[in-house]
């Protein structure tokens, strides 16, 4: 099955990203009083967050996100953004556990005691997040050949407004892959409004013409004669596409 699309009307919004500025330490110590002072009441032991594999954290800044770790690789996702990002957890000092994504950045740190600290683009540096109950597990839901051919065209939509021209989406799917490929070209359109917002990307931006989606083996984000080419492998599940941080860095690498 194989899906094309040009821009039709959608309201889509701009991702929340992670931007590539180094790991900070985030406010663990005091957490507590900090988290009692913001939003009142007592923190959760972290006996509590640790017992829900998939929760609900609200950070000091009013960002409300879910964190799944019930799967074979953590996953994340903004209420605010419809990207999910897949993480890779590692062992930190005191026995903290830092989750990174897919350039090796900070995402969260996540304290023994059950603290949490999010490392975002407008608070790098990091900033507490209580835990506000449990969550729905973030999973790929199968698609239809016209759910599919409508996602291609949100995504169309999307990337050709924050690039003030026309940007084709077109993938080469089948059932196996038509879901993360669906997924992949909502994360590549993203992509392109946050590469619009960033002066060292503007050069990519002006020559994307196409982005085209294919199954393979690896995952992987390519740009050549106007087409951005993204592969994805669905055998590894959200893991199998190329985030918006790696498409935005091999953007603005095209302009070295």
């Amino acid at each position: 099955m194989a899906g094309a699309a040009v821009a039709q009307p959608f309201g889509g919004g701009p991702g929340h990203g992670f931007g590539g500025r180094p790991a900070g330490v985030g406010p663990d110590h005091g957490f507590q009083a900090l988290r009692e002072g913001l939003f009142g009441g007592p923190q959760p032991d972290g006996r509590q967050a640790a017992g829900l594999p998939v929760a609900r954290y609200v950070s000091e800044d009013g960002d409300v996100f879910i964190l799944d770790r019930s799967q074979a690789r953590p996953l994340l996702k903004f209420e605010n953004s419809g990207e999910v990002w897949v993480l890779q957890a590692q062992p930190a000092p005191r026995g903290d556990v830092i989750y990174k994504n897919e350039l090796g950045e900070p995402v969260l740190r996540a304290t023994r005691l059950g603290g949490l600290t999010v490392f975002t683009d407008h608070r790098p540096d990091g900033e507490a997040a209580a835990l506000a109950g449990a969550g729905a597990p973030l999973r790929l839901m199968l698609l239809g050949p016209q759910a599919l051919f409508e996602r291609l065209a949100q995504a169309s939509f999307r990337a050709s407004h924050a690039a003030r021209h026309a940007i084709l989406f077109d993938a080469e799917a089948n059932p196996n892959s038509s879901a993360l490929i669906a997924d992949a070209a909502m994360v590549a359109s993203l992509a392109v409004v946050r590469c619009a917002d960033k002066p060292e990307a503007q050069s990519f931006v002006s020559r994307l013409r196409r982005v085209f989606l294919i199954e393979g083996r690896k995952a992987g984000a390519q740009f050549a004669q106007g087409t951005l080419k993204i592969t994805v492998a669905p055998k590894q599940g959200l893991a199998g596409r190329p985030s918006s941080d790696r498409i935005l860095a091999m953007a603005i690498s095209t302009a070295h």
